[in-house]
């Protein structure tokens, strides 16, 4: 017994160590899961009956007697259904991660947005927040907000008179292109049956009629060309004293109906102007109009050379015996000469068709802005142009006299020649007009002339810097002082005194 007491101390200090270590190991590894301790235990003693034998006082007492449980005091059966459940949730920890990692967009996630709350005002964050709960639903359920769409209701026009508007516009749009179609064959049927009179008057006095100048045929054409819908032109030539002569038939734009019912506020007639231009020999140097007042007026105003070189004739209805209309004229003398009773009687006779009739040598078109810029006069031309008014009631024969008293105009002028007085005063008018011209652009002409000096030298002076012989620009650069200094020396006048 004496020997066997040291062996029983020997044996109790070697065995503590090794419990109290391994009970360190059990504590730790159940730290690990502390705060899953408790509920796992509470859920766990819920769900399992206690075992025969053993009353639920002994297990509440157990409960109270510490707040650690080691795994060492439960069953076996316990133990073993405790470190499975550890194994499960580790499992399922490692499974929704790799769900996380691993989320694929899906066609739901397009109207996530309706589940925001801060997509919506009034949206609250559980259905409790609400004044009103929706039948059904748990209180705490969280919400979703409620679009309410109208139903609107779709309505049906039956009746006719639902559409007066539509019906409006698609009668007045038929009316425009039915007075479209209507108004272009009028004026092109005015336009055929003019020629069809004619006809036979402008072969005999043309050796060409109805050339435009683009068709490779050659020959006439004895046809209108076609400017617009109501403008048509037709060219002739081939005669003495002139070098052609252009029939332009100005009508009404019959087809557009807003002219023709501006017409009826203000009405116009259709007019044909007949522009002659004359040969250089052919005419005497004077300018002369005779028109209707309202036109005379307005010719005056916008051409050129009847605001220039006439003036408004007094009392001519009564000097030359044609009521109604006035005259701008030049000479007196050319006037009584293109007057004559033949000229007279057709200004009488058809006053409700002519309209115009004007003779110049010096036409340029209307009136041009001044322009400082302009060192040239416009060019300008010998014309005779004559305006008549078609008859309203469209007898075309009725204009054939008129187309006659033109050709007689024009051998009447190739015929006429001013006298010495009559020339003089004519080539005093021209020059008045031609030196007033010059001093309106002598400070524009004197400006282009030093322009056109200083690009002269810059000329001479570059081409002298290219000269590799150095003797000729010493020249060219002592002529140059030379001219310097006599443009800046003062000018002086030499003065001679007679001896007494």
């Amino acid at each position: 017994m004496r020997f066997l007491w040291p062996l029983l101390v020997v044996t109790v200090f070697y065995l503590v160590p090794q419990v109290i270590v391994a009970q360190g190991s059990d504590n730790f590894e159940e730290n690990d899961f502390a705060e899953f301790e408790d509920f796992e235990e509470d859920e766990f003693v819920g769900d399992e009956q206690a075992p025969t034998g053993q009353q639920p006082s002994a297990a509440a007492g157990n409960a109270e007697g510490g707040d650690r449980r080691q795994p060492g005091n439960l069953p076996p059966s316990n133990a073993q259904y405790r470190q499975q459940e550890i194994n499960e949730d580790f499992i399922e920890i490692e499974e929704d991660q790799d769900e996380d990692d691993a989320i694929v967009e899906s066609e739901d996630n397009e109207f996530e947005h309706f589940q925001d709350e801060e997509e919506f005002e009034g949206f609250s964050n559980t259905i409790g927040d609400q004044d009103e709960l929706r039948p059904g639903e748990a209180v705490g359920k969280q919400a979703e907000p409620k679009l309410t769409i109208p139903k609107v209701p779709i309505h049906f026009r039956t009746h006719w008179d639902s559409y007066w508007m539509e019906m409006l516009m698609l009668a007045g749009l038929m009316a425009y292109f039915a007075n479209y179609l209507i108004g272009n064959k009028k004026n092109s049927a005015i336009a055929n049956q003019w020629l069809t009179i004619h006809r036979t008057l402008l072969e005999d006095n043309f050796v060409l009629v109805g050339d435009d100048g683009k068709k490779e045929t050659e020959g006439s054409t004895f046809s209108f060309n076609k400017e617009s819908e109501s403008v048509y032109t037709l060219w002739c030539s081939g005669r003495t004293c002139c070098e052609g002569m252009l029939v332009e038939l100005k009508m009404i734009k019959r087809q557009d109906l807003v002219s023709l019912i501006a017409g009826i506020m203000k009405p116009v007639q259709d007019q044909l102007h007949i522009k002659v231009e004359l040969s250089p020999d052919s005419v005497d140097n004077f300018v002369f109009c005779i028109a209707t007042r309202k036109q005379a007026t307005k010719m005056f105003k916008e051409l050129n050379d009847l605001s220039k070189y006439c003036c408004l004739v007094s009392k001519a209805e009564d000097k030359y015996g044609v009521p109604g209309f006035a005259l701008l004229s030049e000479i007196p003398e050319a006037s009584a000469s293109v007057l004559d009773g033949r000229v007279v009687a057709a200004l009488n006779k058809f006053s409700h068709l002519i309209d115009y009739i004007h003779i110049s040598d010096q036409y340029s078109g209307p009136i041009q802005q001044e322009d400082p810029n302009q060192l040239k006069r416009p060019e300008v031309k010998r014309i005779l142009h004559c305006g008549f008014n078609v008859p309203v009631k469209g007898d075309l024969e009725e204009m054939k006299p008129l187309l006659i008293l033109v050709f007689y105009l024009m051998d009447r002028l190739r015929r006429f020649k001013l006298s010495k007085e009559g020339k003089a005063k004519s080539d005093k008018n021209r020059a008045t007009v031609e030196e007033e011209f010059m001093k309106n652009t002598h400070q524009a002409r004197a400006e282009a002339a030093a322009l056109r000096r200083e690009e002269k030298r810059k000329a001479e002076k570059e081409k002298m810097l290219a000269e590799e012989d150095p003797e000729k620009q010493r020249r060219w650069e002592k002529k140059e002082q030379k001219r310097q200094l006599k443009k800046q020396a003062p000018k002086m006048k030499q003065l001679s005194i007679k001896a007494l």
